[in-house]
């Protein structure tokens, strides 16, 4: 028998995973620069800005209750990036703290287009220019589900959307 094992579970109090926020007609998503994120000069490798903006994209969908996983898993299709353009502006560096501001340019049957920034501050690090596509698992175009459209479509508006709060302190 096994006396006083440790347990595995979580203690309560833990923190939620990092999360966006939709403020207006564009969505804000924090992160910190990490050791991992640099090269040797201590400066964010230019190829993790893309990792900085995938993952305020797909933040973007969470909080407007957009399920990947389940369209993935249910063979809907998911969106896939068709086009994309960056700009550099100043380096991010260790210790960092950078929000990504993603705004929709422009809303497509199958299409999105998608203006994101990286700010530290308010300087500007990274701006891109992203069209991203809803394509079926053979990777040919697919309307967007009318359900996420709705949910585009009210961000857009910049009205009140139906989403978590994110004010941990209320």
């Amino acid at each position: 028998m096994i006396v006083n094992a440790p347990s595995h579970a979580l203690p309560a109090g833990m923190p939620d995973a990092p999360g966006g926020r939709v403020i207006g007609q564009a969505h804000y998503f924090p992160l910190r620069v990490y050791y991992e994120d640099t090269d040797l000069s201590g400066v964010v490798y230019h190829a993790n800005y893309l990792s900085y903006f995938e993952r305020a994209r797909s933040d973007l969908l969470r909080v407007l209750g957009v399920d990947q996983r389940a369209a993935i898993e249910a063979g809907e299709g998911a969106y896939a990036v068709a086009d994309l353009s960056i700009r550099y502006v100043s380096p991010a560096r260790l210790d960092d703290q950078v929000v990504v501001r993603t705004r929709i340019d422009a809303l497509g049957a199958a299409s999105a287009n998608m203006c994101q920034m990286a700010f530290r501050n308010d300087d500007l690090l990274a701006a891109a220019k992203v069209r991203v596509g809803f394509v079926t698992p053979e990777g040919r175009p697919r309307r967007q589900p009318a359900a996420w459209r709705a949910a585009f479509d009210a961000f857009l508006a910049g009205g009140d959307l139906p989403i978590p709060s994110f004010d941990r302190e209320a």
